[in-house]
């Protein structure tokens, strides 16, 4: 059984944490974040830690207890950290430009791909002679940024024979082998 509900969380200098309402709002340097939580679970904020309690031992109110407290550790970490991800674009003339929050991919299809970042992300694309092209996100909300880099990476999913496609750099795709010619006798 996790207990991650039952972890205090450390609130770092410059971030301040308001309840009320069931919302918690938590604001930093990199933005602010909200929350809406349940009836089931409630805050004590002191100086500079965050405890969740919940009202009752059923499973529902358990799951909610680890579930608000990872939710709000990660917005913690979100507005005074921030978060980044990133895609490395495989294959040849596959290619991606940022300009503004607009980015441009190329991947293989007759037209590019243009794609709106939320004004809460941004993005960089690295481009090195040799190299396959990185895209780099960074936010401070883990959520929206997971959301994004999914939904640009769905454009062209890595396939398993020739392992071309959008991947994040840390993600392993296993290879299958082709087809091989018949031994003719």
């Amino acid at each position: 059984m996790s207990r991650i509900g039952n972890n205090e969380i450390v609130i770092p200098d410059g971030v301040t944490v308001k309840y009320d309402n069931s919302t918690v709002i938590i604001t930093g340097k990199l933005g602010d974040l909200s929350q809406k939580i349940s009836h089931l679970i409630t805050l004590d904020i002191t100086d500079n830690t965050i405890k969740l309690n919940r009202l009752n031992d059923e499973k529902e109110t358990k799951s909610f207890h680890g579930l608000y407290s990872a939710l709000i550790s990660n917005m913690v970490k979100g507005v005074s950290e921030g978060y980044t991800k990133k895609l490395q674009f495989i294959g040849v003339g596959y290619r991606v430009s940022v300009q503004g929050d607009l980015v441009d991919i190329s991947v293989g299809f007759s037209h590019n791909i243009v794609f709106q970042l939320p004004k809460e992300v941004k993005g960089v694309a690295e481009t090195e002679k040799g190299k396959d092209p990185i895209l780099t996100l960074s936010s401070h909300d883990k959520q929206l940024l997971g959301a994004v880099a999914a939904k640009i990476r769905s454009f062209r999913k890595p396939e398993p024979y020739k392992g071309k496609g959008i991947r994040y750099i840390d993600e392993y795709v296993r290879r299958k082998a082709g087809k091989t010619a018949a031994a003719t006798s």
